[in-house]
């Protein structure tokens, strides 16, 4: 008896190559709303300009564009995992309306972890705002503790624990299928960002002298977070990332043009360099 090759060959299964085609349609809806975000962002900075502390913004308004913000320089970074989350809810949620909702709910857990820590950096720009209002003198130290606390943070422990766990989510994404259904994607967003804004945290306090709205350095900061998560070298880059804020930390007691986010508009820069 002859045995047919193709009767023993296993079809081709459309499901794969549909799952190929959606992993697909995910990437490019994630690029389009990051690329959205920074449309929204570039606008906005043209209209505020670069100044030191909330630059008159309330809370709400500042939530709002700190969240547009997020969405433009993370969502680049964050979408390997979102995806591989996605991935996973499609094997349970046969429905596309289900596995978008749960989607949704990953990133909106993810968003409102960054948008939390958006209160506290309101806080610092407030504070650092008014000091340097009344004392433009301090300007210098307030950024040169920013750039220092930001590139000691480069080589501590809670950065690697956390770059750790960015670059290599499996584990956590496996033991997120332990947790209750309900509210689990918001739960598993949440607990990912909250990962992610212990290994950024110390990126974002340079917005503080080098502006909250500079386009160029949430450019650079988002090239930044980029590469430590996904370059086969980040860990190495994260340090010397590290090493390079260091040198900035002594630079900026010298050279006021490093600190545009902390001269005010009515100042000459060189009251910068007055003690």
């Amino acid at each position: 008896m002859r045995l047919d090759r193709k009767a023993l060959s296993p079809p081709l299964r459309p499901a794969n190559l549909l799952s190929a085609r959606q992993l697909a349609f995910a990437w490019s809806v994630m690029a389009a709303i990051a690329l959205l975000a920074w449309v929204l962002v570039v606008g906005q900075a043209r209209d505020m300009g670069v100044e030191p502390g909330t630059m008159g913004m309330d809370v709400p308004l500042f939530l709002l564009l700190w969240l547009v913000m997020m969405i433009a320089m993370m969502f680049p970074s964050v979408a390997p995992v979102a995806l591989t989350w996605a991935r996973s809810i499609g094997r349970q949620s046969p429905t596309r309306g289900v596995r978008v909702a749960r989607t949704a709910q990953f990133a909106g857990g993810y968003l409102l972890v960054w948008t939390a820590f958006g209160l506290i950096a309101y806080g610092l720009l407030a504070w650092t705002g008014t000091l340097v209002d009344e004392h433009p003198g301090a300007g210098r130290w307030i950024g040169a503790g920013a750039f220092l606390v930001a590139g000691l943070y480069q080589f501590g422990s809670w950065k690697e624990i956390c770059l750790r766990h960015c670059r290599s989510p499996m584990g956590q994404l496996v033991r997120y299928t332990g947790f209750r259904p309900r509210v689990r994607d918001l739960r598993v967003g949440a607990h990912h960002g909250a990962y992610c804004v212990g290994c950024c945290w110390g990126l974002m306090v340079v917005l503080v002298p080098l502006g909250v709205m500079n386009i160029l350095a949430m450019a650079a900061l988002a090239v930044v977070i980029f590469v430590e998560k996904l370059w086969r070298l980040g860990p190495v880059f994260s340090q010397v990332v590290g090493a390079a804020f260091l040198v900035l930390a002594v630079l900026s007691l010298f050279q006021p043009w490093l600190l545009p986010g902390l001269i005010p508009p009515e100042s000459p820069m060189t009251e910068m360099l007055t003690p």
